[in-house]
């Protein structure tokens, strides 16, 4: 089955504008790729791209100031159906992960948890471990934001 993606995404900016874009299709599903999803600027700016440690590519450059747009489209081969969630459902404690997944438990600059994570104990705390706490987050977010 093919995916046509894409997106159009408008900035006005009053001066000079630096910016990161992390809007690539991340390089693990470039071998499904039919059409590349490059990106396009209006007005023409140069771009430079580096892949992160997380194997996204990340893409800079100065907005001039005015309008810019910033669009692109790409095609994808992917599978009829939509990947199903295995059985096991069991939450690892943190003595179990991996060292590599560590830094995914840090906070972030993104979100403040000191101030957010009694209202997650609220919202989430009755929920089962595993699988299906995960899964009302999902859904949460999906209807809330």
């Amino acid at each position: 089955m093919r995916l046509r993606v894409g997106y159009e995404l408008v900035y006005e900016c009053p001066q000079p504008t630096p910016m990161l874009l992390m809007l690539n299709t991340h390089y693990s599903r470039a071998q499904d790729m039919l059409v590349p999803d490059h990106i396009n600027t209006q007005p023409w700016v140069p771009l430079r791209q580096y892949q992160d440690a997380f194997g996204n590519l990340c893409t800079r450059l100065t907005a001039p100031p005015g309008v810019l747009t910033l669009s692109a489209r790409g095609v994808f081969e992917v599978p009829p159906n939509h990947e199903v969630p295995g059985s096991n459902g069991y939450q690892h404690t943190i003595e179990e992960l991996p060292d590599e997944c560590m830094m995914f438990l840090l906070g972030s600059r993104y979100c403040e948890t000191d101030l957010l994570s009694e209202s997650a104990w609220q919202i989430f705390g009755h929920t089962p471990l595993g699988r299906s706490r995960v899964q009302a987050i999902c859904d949460f977010v999906h209807n809330h934001v």
